[in-house]
């Protein structure tokens, strides 16, 4: 019988973890898309051989322990502030690959001014946007993405309109600034959609490679905890409730 050392041999290998995610362990809760999200973007990081040549800004928000799973330089953030501190690392160091990793809470709200301003300067830097629709570290608070009618913490009876304005859609109002190279919305529930979602990490960090501006990529992710259902059902709502309001496919570029 053959022992384990001769079957685990490269040329038999069908998948291995990629060398730029650490050997911690995530403490994600069970179905989030984050961890699904750091695994496609090590690969990509790992496959464009581009590890020493990346740094990334993380922010407040379960975000922010993003540093603990990848395997590269990295810059923390106060809340919202990632795209000014990537401006400034972009602008230091050129020829890195700057990217900062956003959550929906902290990018589309108290971040709208620091996003805004730095797309339209059009910083070469990709902007990586996980959208959920809740503010999903600090207790489960409506957030600028809620839909109408979506209870939270802080809207227990739906979000009301009137009261708080409509969900907003930061990625499509982006996409209408002259310097934005690339902006795209993906998902990674399904195989099918985490491939896409690889394939437009790709695209945009070889666009800032080659120097071409901001890059903005949405995920649009379930929060299981915060939206109190299981990953399956997670899933499923975030389907028939986020994909309408929030529609999938490259919007720029």
């Amino acid at each position: 019988m053959a022992e384990v050392k001769d079957i685990i041999k490269e040329g038999n290998l069908v998948y291995k973890k990629s060398k730029v995610l650490t050997d911690k362990i995530m403490h994600y809760c069970p179905g989030c898309s984050h961890g699904v999200v750091h695994k496609i973007l090590a690969e990509v990081i790992e496959e464009l051989n581009i590890q020493e040549d990346t740094i990334g800004v993380s922010p407040v928000g379960c975000s922010v322990l993003a540093y603990n799973y990848l395997h590269i330089d990295w810059q923390q953030a106060a809340h919202g502030r990632a795209p000014a501190v990537a401006t400034a690392v972009a602008r230091l160091l050129p020829n890195k690959r700057v990217f900062a990793y956003q959550g929906d809470g902290d990018l589309a709200s108290i971040g709208t001014a620091e996003i805004i301003h730095a797309c339209n300067r059009g910083e070469n830097i990709v902007v990586i946007f996980i959208n959920n629709g809740i503010y999903g570290m600090t207790g489960g608070q409506m957030a600028p993405t809620t839909l109408e009618g979506m209870p939270t913490s802080t809207s227990p009876y739906g979000r009301d309109i009137a009261m708080t304005g409509h969900p907003l859609k930061i990625t499509e109002l982006i996409a209408q600034l002259p310097a934005v190279n690339f902006v795209t919305r993906q998902a990674v529930h399904t195989p099918a959609a985490v491939r896409k979602c690889k394939k437009a990490l790709q695209k945009a960090f070889e666009n800032i490679g080659e120097k071409k501006g901001t890059q903005f990529i949405e995920v649009v992710s379930t929060c299981n905890s915060g939206w109190k259902l299981s990953p399956v059902k997670s899933n499923e709502w975030m389907v028939e409730n986020m994909f309408p309001v929030y529609p999938m496919g490259d919007i720029k570029g």
